[in-house]
């Protein structure tokens, strides 16, 4: 068996009235995420571990933010073609590890259904999906609320 490690990071400035897609979940929170998609934080740092293990270059290369037919797609639509691109060259998922970075909300009440989606989505086992949340101690532009950001670790298997 071959394994494959990857890394992805992502971070998305946060807006009061805009809905905070997380994980493929949508939060409960005033503020939300601004992107070119739903920007899902979370999925799209996923995305990118996934590519860069394949060594498939990064989602902004699969998907363009400057085509339209992006424009506020689901993210979750875009991790099911991700994880058939890398199907193609063999691999599966082995696991994810990942971290949000983000003042407030608190992600706990959120993580067993984030880690259901993701799994549902990828068609891998929940077992197989860490999520963890940080605050950054009200540090950089995490801690001050004006933005999240996400870090994954992905093993993939061949």
């Amino acid at each position: 068996m071959k394994i494959k490690v990857g890394f992805g990071f992502d971070v998305h400035q946060l807006k009061n009235g805009a809905d905070f897609w997380l994980g493929g979940i949508k939060l409960d929170y005033h503020k939300g995420a601004v992107g070119h998609s739903d920007a899902d934080v979370l999925i799209h740092a996923i995305c990118d571990a996934l590519l860069g293990a394949a060594n498939m270059r990064d989602i902004g290369f699969h998907f363009p933010p400057t085509d339209d037919q992006y424009k506020g797609i689901d993210s979750k639509v875009l991790l099911r073609k991700v994880i058939a691109i890398i199907a193609t060259r063999g691999f599966t998922v082995g696991n994810i590890d990942a971290t949000v970075a983000l003042q407030e909300p608190r992600l706990s009440p959120y993580m067993d259904k984030m880690r259901k989606t993701l799994s549902e989505t990828m068609e891998i086992e929940e077992e197989d999906i860490s999520i963890k949340a940080t605050t950054t101690e009200r540090l950089g532009f995490e801690g001050r609320g004006e933005g999240v950001s996400a870090y994954v670790v992905v093993l993939l298997e061949k």
